[in-house]
């Protein structure tokens, strides 16, 4: 019995030790275990996150932008034109031909940006829709109209006629560091204001989404940046926000093999955002500059390619002849390390940097030469054209219509699509043309049977027009199509 009782008395100090050593080394720890009552109807004290010793608190974030952020649904109607051979021919093109109309909807998020009814989201959310509505976080409702799209990074700004909105605060993308919590905003599966938390994961990614999704695109910029924050379709356009209740990115897309959420998730840098933003507002168009260099990120395999020092900055493969980098003196084989004072890394994070800025902008320009000595150049961007002006609000009014650019047909487009008239449309997005089944490369030769000679003169009727409208059409292949509708 007392050799028991000694057994029992050495187990008991033996688990009491350990425990009072954990006491003694934790009893100053800030983080803290639930707290239980001996009351069922106590309440349970939680600790929140921390980060550096300060607690996370997600709750004045998510009031202060869930009033910002909208709920945007989409119609689409897809109209086909049946002609009637028959009725045409005595009567002529056009004549007794039927409409067939086709519906369905979509629906995504939208963030405002101003008290007076701007709204951002994405190019996609909107695009092919000729009717959209925004509800409100009250549930009130509105009609939108679409100021400007941007294919090229997928942003598109709408407007409503609307005041004393909630505007969300501005961030700075720049600013986020890889591991800080953010909160993805937005009406997934139409539900609507619902708030996730995750952390950044990457910056300044490339995944090759707006290229697949615009393949008549020049350049599609796409610098995302990664979070886990849990992003699912109805989702894209709202807002990425930080800590303090910032927008710092637009939730775009998500890494998904089944089109919904499953781990990671890609939103627009803000500085980026709102560099297209007041583009689209100020002048109708995005004024983009480019620096007019092919360029390559610089792995293990270039790295040895090219004899270079290290993986650091951007090698240019080549030049384009009489464009930016090329009239400044840069020369294919350097490396490019800095753009203004960011050091760029990736090409992602090249691209993302230019397209921040506009034709006629100056940048210095950091490269490393092949002897290893580095130079700061300044470059003076140039549009794709090669010109430093900028396009005025009242010049692109006369180039667009009902959603669609035109532009004058070259001596090689008449030859061969074997025409002496018409006009050519260079881009097409979200409107009454795209809907009726009207591509980019399309010509229109004629306006309600008359012949069509200049772009004015086709985007003033259809700008000004109230009644009917009945377009003659070359396709691509010179094909000639008719299409009917009312204004």
């Amino acid at each position: 019995m007392n050799k028991n009782m000694k057994l029992f008395g050495l187990g008991l100090l033996g688990g009491m030790l350990p425990l009072g050593l954990f006491l003694l080394i934790n009893g100053s720890n800030t983080f803290q275990t639930d707290s239980f009552s001996n009351e069922f109807n106590a309440p349970v004290h939680r600790t929140s996150l921390t980060a550096g010793g300060t607690p996370i608190d997600f709750v004045d974030a998510s009031a202060s932008s869930i009033n910002s952020v909208v709920h945007v649904t989409t119609k689409i109607v897809r109209t086909s034109f049946q002609r009637d051979v028959f009725q045409e021919f005595f009567n002529g093109p056009g004549a007794g031909g039927r409409e067939y109309k086709q519906q369905s909807q979509s629906s995504g998020s939208g963030v405002i940006v101003s008290s007076d009814g701007y709204i951002v989201t994405n190019n996609h959310v909107v695009e092919d829709a000729t009717e959209i509505e925004i509800i409100l976080n009250d549930n009130s409702k509105y009609t939108a109209k679409v100021i400007g799209v941007d294919p090229s990074t997928d942003i598109a700004v709408l407007k409503i006629e609307a005041k004393n909105l909630i505007p969300i605060p501005i961030g700075n993308s720049d600013e986020i560091n890889i591991g800080e919590w953010v909160l993805a905003v937005g009406n997934p599966f139409n539900l609507t204001s619902t708030v996730t938390a995750g952390i950044v994961s990457a910056k300044a990614r490339n995944i090759n989404l707006l290229g697949e999704r615009t393949k008549n695109t020049t350049v599609p910029i796409e610098s995302f940046i990664q979070t886990d924050a849990a992003v699912n379709p109805g989702n894209s356009g709202g807002a990425l926000v930080n800590t303090r209740g910032e927008l710092v990115g637009i939730n775009t897309a998500i890494a998904s093999q089944t089109g919904s959420y499953a781990g990671y998730s890609f939103a627009i840098p803000v500085n980026l955002v709102a560099k297209v933003m007041h583009d689209l507002i100020d002048y109708g168009v995005v004024q983009r500059g480019f620096l007019g260099v092919q360029i390559a990120d610089i792995n293990q395999e270039i790295k040895e390619k090219y004899n270079l020092t290290s993986t650091k900055g951007v090698y240019v493969s080549g030049v384009t002849d009489s464009g930016s980098a090329d009239k400044a003196g840069i020369k294919a084989g350097v490396i490019i390390l800095k753009i203004g004072g960011k050091e760029v890394n990736s090409s992602a994070s090249l691209q993302e940097e230019i397209g921040r800025r506009r034709p006629g902008d100056k940048v210095a320009v950091t490269i490393r030469n092949k002897n290893g000595s580095e130079e700061i150049i300044d470059v003076l961007l140039r549009n794709i054209d090669g010109e430093t002006k900028l396009v005025s609000k009242e010049e692109v009014k006369k180039n667009v219509a009902l959603g669609a650019t035109f532009e004058e047909l070259s001596s090689k487009d008449k030859k061969e699509l074997n025409t002496e008239h018409g006009v050519k449309i260079s881009s097409i997005t979200a409107g009454k043309l795209k809907s009726l089944g009207l591509q980019e490369g399309m010509t229109i030769t004629k306006i309600n049977n008359e012949i069509v000679t200049s772009v004015e003169q086709l985007t003033s009727k259809l700008n000004g027009g109230k009644t009917g409208v009945l377009l003659e059409i070359l396709t691509d292949s010179g094909r000639k199509e008719y299409v009917g509708f009312g204004l």
